[in-house]
């Protein structure tokens, strides 16, 4: 049972951290993709191969970070992180070459990742107790996507108002306004890491925390059929939330929306997020957990074939119900695959072991994704690249449905 500490300002604490780590390295990205590319030079598949570099310094941040949560207090870790991740924004800030593009990303693999990810993932746990964890990683997820969203319309907001009266907006004046977006950016992530450090408190007794760290607890980890599911799980939820993140870029590519237009689409995704995680997680708690993560699935099946069927975008009302469909289903996966640990009978106090373990090999799509979405959108240029993206992403949800059946069955022996 939750303890009267655990209380409301602490899960508010944890959502606002849970995003605004990532802002920089992803939202920022996903709201202004098509003018991430222009100011800084690069083509699809060099931003790619940025989130490659992420992703393979994340990889070995995730299997190492994950004892280090079962060990340590999670505020100090995650204030630590956030701290460490704004001050990459001052070199993002510079828009600096393509090589020293990839090795800022790496460091984000690092410090958004090591100290952060499976520390946030435990204490949600603690405070979602046996009964609520659906509603807490809802709430979670949910939360983290409103944030983001806000961060979206902050940053948009400061883009375009930094363009405001510029007709032709040359390279140095779309520069000029994004980089208010960072700095803008860069400090809230700041603020947000005073407020963990000094009011994201937890009772000791109730933070589940090992004696010391050895080879042997990840050993029981590994024995755990349920972590091996959760692998493929994530895997598949992942690739599907990455897919996301063209969705800006296909308002502008293929329905010719201008960049303003174009990062509102973004930001309009962005807003589906906590509708979906929140309704997820309260409905899943009420019925069954892993059952709503395979409906889950089966949505994204039907919205990334909608995408490929490309039917009804030439309307906004169908283009913007295909985004709904599509998000919903991504969304909903994400807010529950870690909302699934109860039911697999994974040990609260080895929490932060697992999901640095299955987080292991279920955000390898950090490494592969970027590159492939990359590659099949500048080697098809236009509405048949996007179509090809899709596809695979219903190709991964098949699976990714399959596993979580999988799942299900096996909590229920």
């Amino acid at each position: 049972m939750r303890d009267s500490s655990s209380n409301w300002t602490y899960l508010l604490l944890l959502t606002l951290a849970g995003e605004a780590v990532f802002i920089l390295p992803f939202v920022l990205q996903r709201v202004f993709r098509a003018t991430v590319l222009d100011v800084f030079q690069i083509n699809n598949t060099e931003l790619g191969l940025c989130f490659t570099a992420y992703g393979l310094v994340a990889m070995v941040s995730y299997l190492f970070g994950g004892p280090i949560a079962d060990r340590f207090e999670p505020r100090k870790l995650i204030a630590l992180s956030l701290w460490s991740t704004a001050l990459g924004g001052i070199l993002y800030a510079t828009f600096p070459e393509f090589y020293v593009l990839q090795i800022l990303y790496g460091y984000w693999g690092f410090t958004t990742i090591f100290l952060f990810w499976s520390p946030m993932i435990k204490a949600a746990r603690i405070w979602g107790g046996t009964k609520d964890q659906g509603k807490t990683f809802g709430i979670l997820d949910g939360g983290r996507g409103l944030v983001g969203a806000l961060f979206g319309v902050f940053t948009v907001a400061l883009f375009a108002n930094s363009l405001a009266g510029t007709t032709d907006a040359l390279l140095e004046d779309t520069r000029t306004a994004f980089r208010m977006a960072i700095y803008g950016s860069s400090f809230v992530i700041t603020i947000i890491g005073v407020l963990i450090w000094f009011f994201l408190k937890t009772r000791k007794d109730n933070d589940e925390k090992v004696d010391h760290l050895s080879f042997k607890l990840v050993k029981e980890v590994v024995k755990l059929r349920s972590v091996w599911l959760l692998m493929a799980i994530i895997l598949c939820a992942y690739v599907g939330y990455k897919t996301t993140d063209v969705i800006s870029l296909y308002a502008r590519e293929v329905l010719r929306y201008d960049e303003i237009t174009s990062a509102q689409t973004g930001t309009f995704l962005l807003f589906i997020r906590p509708v979906a995680g929140v309704v997820v997680g309260f409905i899943a708690d009420r019925y069954s957990i892993t059952r709503w993560l395979i409906i889950s699935f089966i949505i994204c099946i039907a919205g990334s074939l909608w995408f490929v069927s490309g039917w009804g975008h030439s309307m906004l009302p169908l283009f913007l119900v295909s985004i709904f469909t599509i998000a919903g289903g991504v969304y909903a996966a994400r807010a529950l695959y870690f909302a699934v640990m109860e039911k697999g009978k994974i040990p609260l106090n080895l929490t932060g072991t697992a999901v640095g373990l299955a987080s292991f090999i279920g955000f390898t799509p950090d490494v592969f994704a970027g590159v492939m979405v990359g590659a099949i959108l500048d080697n098809n240029p236009g509405q048949s690249g996007h179509q090809f993206v899709f596809l695979v992403l219903a190709a991964f949800s098949l699976v990714g449905c399959w596993a979580a059946w999988r799942y299900h069955h096996h909590s229920k022996r």
